[in-house]
């Protein structure tokens, strides 16, 4: 039987003081029926709660990246 492999699909999250929406953004991803993902989400140097709340959501096919300051939209998703 040849079983075929699912390809790896990557999804970016750009987040800036996200804390209202951010769990629910998060778990719908990672609750896809293609589940070879990886989450990648970068965070504009929020002053929220946002990194507690990703932070809080324990699954290695999340990669978190912060910047160290605000950037705005388009540095932070480039």
């Amino acid at each position: 039987m040849n079983k075929k492999k699912e390809l790896l699909v990557t999804i970016m999250i750009p987040a800036y003081n996200g804390s209202k929406y951010i769990e629910e953004t998060i778990l719908s991803v990672l609750h896809q029926t293609h589940t070879n993902l990886e989450l990648l989400i970068t965070d504009d140097a929020s002053i929220d709660n946002t990194i507690d709340i990703i932070k809080s959501i324990k699954d290695p096919r999340i990669k978190l990246y912060q910047n160290k300051q605000n950037l705005g939209l388009a540095k932070n998703i480039n």
